[in-house]
Formats: structure tokens, C-alpha cells, sequence
């Protein structure tokens, strides 16, 4: 890589400079030798000035030597790894935008997706708050508090929430159900970034109370400081009508804190007091100190005890069901002007009713200004939309930490771990799923982002500058942020590693594309688009080093060709090698992995990249010495004919990825030795075929990324043939939206191992549905002979997709990863507020450049 030129030719100049020092010494040395032999005064006298020289001269040779050594092994003294170096430029998080008001507005949020309601500050070491509860099951407590589908809840999630100060769950656990409401104030005497409150309210279906279990509700609150500080109790912690205090303590970021309960109904609470530098077992410290209670009393209740200096404070809150409990925390307390009964008086009791309704409202009709959906959809639809929206903007996190990245090939650390530290670095970002994937993704975000930007653009972007300042110095990010304990806790060890060689689909430069498109349709104020201007110029050169680290690293042998690196390429266990850089896991690609690969998404990723670069470039004059370069490689990679001649397959009439493949592979039983020589059957890769460079004949979402792109004329004939793939029920056409991959492929549901069942070989994803759409939609508002059959085809798929999503939604009380193909049932993670939530821009018809 260019990289390692740059480091070489460092160390070249710094060796010519020893070299330099040493050539002088040497001469002076000499001289010295010359003068003192002509000297024959004293024969004695010579003969030491000789030993003493040599002597010297050794010395000296040995230290130069040392020196040089030094500064040319990278053992002795080892660089910083390129690999773990920050980009050498200005930081987008640095701009006077992200900070004062705006961050401040920011401060705190419900920022811990993976717990069924957190909160924290945007700080790498905050004060953390949480809820828990006790769920009945078959006549047995469970405590409830980190997202899991064991758990078994028939429904939870956000159905309002904006992002910023206010939001509404509804979770239903069995005969339970809670509903959470968030509200955050700034108020005069506050702290730095204000108060915030919580309602709980906590109700059952009488009819179905069997005994006293199911009569009496348990809450878990509590308050946690990652940064050690002591925490104290209130100061009647067992009279809550007589103070209503809990909790006090003091931050430097917020000076003085309280943390009061109000109840609207006769509620009993106790306490447990704890130290711990991690929370992410927290929940084990609450059931081993209830198990202990109810061993040694026979009652259900915290132990009332508290640690020295305890930096955790739980909270149990018992009462009759149904109840309601207000939770306040007001910041900047040990100031006399605080005004603290009357802040907590806001965001208690009536005022704090008030406040959720206001609040209610104006998200309303946000949500109705920003997508338009009231004349076009019935209000099953609009509350799916509004959830869509509500669990996107409360799904958002923080978090903070250090990545691992495998050890490069190269390396020559000394390290006695298989991976290498990335700089420490924080994270705010939408996530995918909040029970199985919390935590951010690379490809996920940029489809996160076009449903963001279109309700706060200013929260995308603060988004985009933390994704983009993880860049290091080779232009890569890492795809998987895993970034914290708690975050780490909830990833398989396996997948923890990232790869410094492999990428992932550059997708936020779809985002930026439909941000420059919507500042020359002037669909900013003017504040908003000097922002997004302002970051743009400063998000320029990170993004020219993106698409360079692409073009350099996963280039392909023929010119404007890429493949994606990482593939293995000595398994003996899967039937088609996974691409996992590619977002698309096992969707079917040549059977062999070689460099001769040429990947036909990459190559359409490759052209958004370097086409929203173009097109920032011409928004500054003069700003980018590649302007032209990335216009001529826009032209490129957009070249109709080099397209076709590279991927189209006549006889599919579709786009084929190409490479060294077989279709001859399949999964056979042998029989295997195992511990003590016992005999085992493991499913086995079998090639029956010598591969050949071909096309790969597996038509399906790869095959449309040229017309998603839609770099296909709207009058060739090719356009057709894409219209025939996309509405043939023998290829990829469902009632319920399009297949990933054609069921007349060799692989469609193929298992990929004996545990690996099928993930893009068939099922419906709706981040692929929705690019489709807005293409069908392009190719019905241009002129053309398809544009009357795109309109149709484009109609039918709308609906299709959207009534399943609705009926799913209703029916099991979430929206799903990817839905079945043969029934429309939701499939994959459940909860998964990712991608599928572009259903909301499907519903309102919302396709950026459109």
C-alpha cells in the first residue's frame, strides 16, 4: 500500500543522517591517529593514545551502531501499527456545530438500546440509570432487564419517540404491562445538560390474577456511576411520603445531582447499595441479594444494605396493580438559585402528565409533516410507521471503547494476543436490533440515516462524524463496532475480531448523496444547509481516502472490476464460501474464491462512492484536486456497454457476479475421528467439478444492483429483461415482497453448513426491497417504453410489501429482520428496527433523489 512506502522512505532519511554523523566521527578520528603518530617524543606516551583511541573508536562504533539499529528494527522500538492510527485530520466531532447548545441538547438519552429502558449521558464515563422488573411465569418470578428473546415478551418497544426528549414505550410480559414514558427539561438552575424524568405505569388484567404473585408488581430502579463516585442514600429511605428523595450525588460534568420518587399510590421501597467497576452483571448482583432475602426471611424484597461508598444504588418499588411511579433526576442541586422543588415539581405528578401530552403531540405532527402518510394509508399503517420511526430514534446509543482488529499478516509486534487495540473512541449510533445486534454497523447505518435525516438532520449527522472520525490513517473503518463491556458482552467471541483487509458496502454515501440533492432542491433553511455544507468540506478528504483504501484494496485484475476480500478460501465445510464484507453473508457467489473474482455489487457500491464524491467536490470550486479524476471514474463505472461486456449474462438476460466456479458442489456425510478415536459425522464440501472463470449463474438481489443504481437506459431493452426478473413468481416475485435469491437458483434455501440454514438464499429484506422500489419508481417518472409496466410493477410491490409488514406488526407485536417468502411470516431477529423501518419511506413514498 501507498502506506508503507510513505513509512520506508521515512526511515531511509533518517539513516542517511546517522550515516552522516557517523562518516564525520570516523574522519575526526583518523585525523586524530595521524596527528599523534607523528608525535616520537614519547614512545609510551604513544602507545596509550593508540589503546585509548581504539578503545574509543570501538565504543563509539558500538553505540552508532545501537542507534542505527534502534531506529531501523521495528522490534527493538515498534511504530504505532498504521492499522490503529487515527486519519491525520481535523475531526468532524470538532466543528463548532456539534458543540454548545447542541450537545448539551444531546447531553442525556435513553442510550443503552440493549436494556429494556436505560439512560445515560453522551460521556465515556457517564452516571447510568435503568429499569428492571419481575416477570411471572409459570407460577415463577424472572427478573427482566437486558433485551433477550427468552424472555418471551409478546411485544415492547418505542411507539413515539424523537430522538431527543421524549419518548414512549409499551411492553407487554405476559399479564403484565408497563408502559414507560421519557421527558427531559431544561430549566433555569439545571445542570449541564438538564433534568429528566420517567412514568412507569404498571398495569393487569384482573380476570387472569390465579394468585397473589400476579396482584403485586416489583420495579428495579437504578442508578449506577461508571466513574466510581460514591453514591448516598436519601434521607428516609423507608417513609417515600415523607421525602421523597432516594438518591444524592455529585459529577463534575453535572455538579450536584438528586434522584426523588413520586407516587401516585401507597408504594413500599427498599434498597441494595453495591461496588463493581462494570454494570453489565448487574442483573446477577439483584438476584443473588433477592435469593438471599427470600432463603433467609421467606420475602421478596432487596436487603435494605448498602456497601461502603456503593456506586450503584438499586431501588425496589412494590405495590398493588395497577400503579404508577415518577422517577426525577435535577442536576446542578448544590447551588442555592437551583429552584429544585420546583423543577421537581415539573416533572412530577399532573405537570409531568401534561408535559407527555404536549410532548405526544408534537411528535404527531412531526410525523405527519415529514412523511405525508394520513391521505395515503389507513391508521393500522400509520401506527406501524410510527413505531418504525419510534424504536429507529430510540434504538440510537452511545457508546465507548476500544475495537479489536486482527494482527496483520506483516506484523512484527511482539503481542502475545492474536489482535491489536484500536485507539480508544466513542460511538453514537442508530443500532440494528436492540435483543441480538446492539451495537453499530457500518452497512446498516447509511440505510439508518435516510430515515433520520428526514426528522433531525442534525442528529444524522452528528452520526455520520463519529462513524467517520473512526477512520484510521489507510481510510478503514472497522465494520462492527463493539465498543464497551457491555457491548462485548453481548457478542460471540468469534466475531469480536476485525479485519483490517476486508470492507463493508460503503452505504453512507447514500445518505450524503440524497443530503447534496436536497440542498440544491433547497429543501433546507439556511442554517441547516450551511451545516451540512460546513461538514461536508471537513468530511471531504475522509471520504476521498474511503474510496481510496476501496479502490486500492479491493480492486479486481480487470480494469473498473472489485472483489470482496475475506473469503475463505480453504473451507472444507461450507458449500459456498460467505462474503461476509459484503453485507450479504451467504448469498451464493463463485464457488472458489480467487483474485479473479469480479463482484458486480461492489463495482454499483463503488460508483455511489465516487459519484457523491464528485458531486461534493463541485459544491466547493476548486476545493478537491480529484474532481476530475472521480467524474471520469463516475463515467467509468456508469459505462453501459463496459458494464454489460464485464457481468451481463444474454441467456439469464440478468447481471452475474463472475469468478472460478462449479455449480457441481455439494454437502456430503463423512465419518471422522474424534476424542479417544470415537466415531463422528460431520457434513463435508464435496467438488465434483474442476471450476472454470465464468459467470456465476445465481441471479437475485446482486443481479438488480445496476438497476438500483440505475445505470441501465430507460430505453434499452435491457431494462425489460430486469422488469422480467423482478415480476416472475419463478424468479424472485412473492406477495410479499422479492426474494433475495431466484428459486431457480442451485442454492436458493440450500443450507450453507449443517448448522448454517439459509439467510440471503430466499428470504424478503426490506433494505433491498426499498432501493428496488425507488428504482422502480424513477424508471415510472422518466420517459421510456417501460415506464407504464414499472409503474404497475411498482404499485403491486408497494402494496405487497406493505401490508405484510403492517399484518406482522399486529400480529406478533414487531417489526422482523427479513419475513418469509412462501407466507410472509416474520423470520430472522424479531424486533429489528434497522432496515426495516424504511418501510415508513415505503409508505410515504419518500426515495431521496426522486
Amino acid at each position: 500500500m501507498t502506506g508503507s512506502g510513505r513509512r520506508s522512505s521515512a526511515r531511509s532519511r533518517i539513516k542517511s543522517k546517522t550515516d552522516a554523523n557517523e562518516d564525520g566521527r570516523l574522519r575526526n578520528a583518523g585525523d586524530h591517529r595521524r596527528n599523534t603518530s607523528r608525535d616520537h617524543t614519547s614512545l609510551r606516551l604513544l602507545n596509550v593514545n593508540i589503546k585509548t583511541l581504539l578503545g574509543f573508536t570501538v565504543f563509539t562504533f558500538f553505540i552508532i551502531w545501537f542507534l542505527i539499529n534502534r531506529l531501523v528494527n521495528p522490534d527493538q522500538e515498534p511504530e504505532t501499527p498504521r492499522v490503529i492510527t487515527p486519519f491525520p485530520a481535523p475531526k468532524l466531532m470538532d466543528l463548532p456545530m456539534f458543540q454548545g447548545e447542541h450537545k448539551e441538547s444531546l447531553y442525556w438519552g435513553t442510550y443503552r438500546p440493549h436494556v429494556y429502558l436505560g439512560i445515560r449521558a453522551r460521556t465515556p464515563r457517564s452516571l447510568v440509570a435503568g429499569l428492571m422488573w419481575l416477570g411471572v411465569k409459570d407460577g415463577r418470578y424472572h427478573l427482566r432487564h437486558v433485551c433477550q428473546d427468552s424472555d418471551e415478551l409478546s411485544k415492547y418497544g418505542w411507539t413515539r419517540h424523537n430522538g431527543r426528549d421524549f419518548g414512549h414505550q409499551l411492553l407487554v410480559d405476559q399479564d403484565l404491562t408497563l408502559e414507560t414514558s421519557f421527558l427531559k427539561s431544561k430549566g433555569d438552575g439545571s445542570g449541564y445538560g438538564g433534568d429528566w424524568a420517567l412514568r412507569l405505569d404498571l398495569q393487569s388484567e384482573e380476570s387472569r390474577w390465579n394468585n397473589d404473585m400476579q396482584r403485586t408488581g416489583y420495579l428495579f430502579f437504578y442508578v449506577a456511576d461508571e466513574d466510581g463516585n460514591a453514591l448516598s442514600l436519601g434521607r428516609d429511605m423507608f417513609d417515600i411520603h415523607e421525602s421523597s428523595l432516594l438518591a444524592i450525588g455529585s459529577r463534575a460534568d453535572i455538579g450536584g445531582w438528586q434522584l426523588h420518587l413520586k407516587g401516585m399510590e401507597s408504594l413500599e421501597v427498599h434498597y441494595s447499595g453495591f461496588r463493581t467497576p462494570h454494570i453489565h452483571n448487574l442483573s446477577d448482583l439483584v438476584l443473588e441479594n433477592l435469593a438471599a432475602q427470600a432463603t433467609t426471611f421467606n420475602r421478596l424484597q432487596l436487603s435494605d444494605t448498602s456497601v461502603s461508598s456503593p456506586n450503584i444504588l438499586v431501588f425496589q418499588i412494590s405495590a398493588r396493580i395497577p400503579f404508577k411511579a415518577d422517577i426525577a433526576f435535577v442536576s446542578g442541586t448544590g447551588v442555592k438559585t437551583s429552584r429544585v422543588e420546583e423543577r421537581l415539581s415539573s416533572l412530577t405528578g399532573t405537570l409531568l402528565t401534561s408535559l407527555l401530552k404536549e410532548k405526544q403531540s408534537e411528535f404527531d405532527a412531526k410525523f405527519e409533516n415529514c412523511f405525508k402518510m394520513a391521505a395515503k394509508l389507513d391508521s393500522e399503517s400509520v401506527v406501524v410507521g410510527k413505531a418504525a420511526i419510534g424504536n429507529m430514534l430510540g434504538g440510537i446509543g452511545y457508546f465507548y471503547g476500544q475495537s479489536k482488529v486482527s494482527l496483520p499478516k506483516n506484523t512484527k509486534l511482539k503481542n502475545h494476543d492474536n489482535f491489536l487495540l484500536y485507539w480508544p473512541a466513542e460511538l453514537y449510533t442508530a443500532v440494528p436490533s436492540r435483543p441480538f445486534f446492539p451495537r453499530g454497523f457500518l452497512w446498516d447505518e447509511g440505510f439508518h440515516q435516510l430515515l433520520i435525516w428526514r426528522w433531525d438532520v442534525r442528529i444524522c449527522l452528528d452520526i455520520l462524524g463519529h462513524w467517520l472520525d473512526l477512520m484510521n490513517t489507510d481510510g478503514w473503518i472497522p465494520r462492527e463496532q463493539i465498543l464497551g463491556a457491555e457491548a462485548l458482552s453481548k457478542v460471540p467471541e468469534e466475531f469480536v475480531l476485525q479485519h483490517p483487509t476486508n470492507g463493508n458496502p460503503p452505504t453512507l454515501f447514500l445518505v450524503l448523496r440524497e443530503l447534496i440533492y436536497a440542498i440544491k432542491k433547497n429543501k433546507f433553511t439556511a442554517t441547516e444547509s450551511n451545516e451540512i455544507s460546513s461538514f461536508l468540506e471537513r468530511a471531504l478528504v475522509r471520504l476521498e481516502a474511503w474510496f481510496q483504501w476501496f479502490n486500492t484494496t479491493q480492486s479486481g485484475k480487470e480494469m473498473s472490476s472489485y472483489f470482496w476480500h475475506g473469503r475463505d478460501t480453504t473451507t472444507i465445510r461450507e458449500l459456498n464460501p460467505k462474503t461476509l464484507s459484503s453485507g450479504l453473508d451467504d448469498y451464493p457467489r463463485a464457488s472458489h474464491p480467487s483474485e479473479e473474482e469480479r463482484h458486480l455489487d461492489l463495482r454499483c457500491w463503488m460508483l455511489l462512492a465516487v459519484d457523491s464524491l464528485h458531486s461534493i467536490a463541485e459544491l466547493f470550486e476548486s476545493s478537491s484536486e480529484h474532481k476530475k479524476e472521480y467524474g471520469s471514474t463516475a463515467t467509468l463505472l456508469s459505462d453501459f456497454e463496459i458494464l454489460n461486456q464485464l457481468h451481463f449474462d444474454f441467456a439469464h438476460g440478468a447481471y452475474l457476479d463472475f469468478g472460478n466456479h462449479t455449480e457441481k458442489v455439494r454437502l456430503s456425510w463423512k465419518e471422522i475421528k474424534v476424542g479417544n478415536n470415537y466415531p463422528a459425522r460431520e457434513l463435508v464440501r464435496e467438488v465434483l467439478e474442476k471450476p472454470e472463470l465464468r459467470l456465476v449463474p445465481h441471479v437475485g438481489y446482486v443481479s438488480l444492483f445496476p438497476f438500483m443504481e440505475k445505470i441501465i437506459p430507460p430505453d434499452s431493452w435491457i431494462l425489460d429483461k430486469q422488469l422480467d426478473l423482478i415480476s416472475n413468481r419463478s424468479i424472485l416475485w412473492t406477495d410479499y415482497g422479492l426474494r433475495s435469491l431466484a428459486k431457480t437458483s442451485s442454492l436458493y434455501m440450500k443450507h450453507n453448513t449443517e448448522h448454517d440454514p439459509p439467510y440471503w438464499r430466499g428470504p424478503i429484506w426490506m433494505n433491498m426491497n426499498y432501493r428496488i422500489l425507488a428504482a422502480l419508481y424513477y424508471y415510472s417518472q422518466v420517459n421510456g417504453p417501460y415506464r407504464e409496466r414499472a409503474e404497475v410493477i411498482y404499485d403491486e410491490l408497494r402494496g405487497n410489501l406493505i401490508r405484510n409488514v403492517v399484518r406482522n406488526y399486529h400480529q406478533t407485536g414487531f417489526l422482523w429482520e427479513q419475513y418469509d417468502q412462501k407466507k410472509g411470516k416474520g423470520k430472522g431477529a424479531r424486533l429489528f428496527t434497522g432496515w426495516t423501518a424504511l418501510v415508513l419511506l415505503i409508505m410515504g413514498e419518500v426515495y431521496g433523489e426522486t
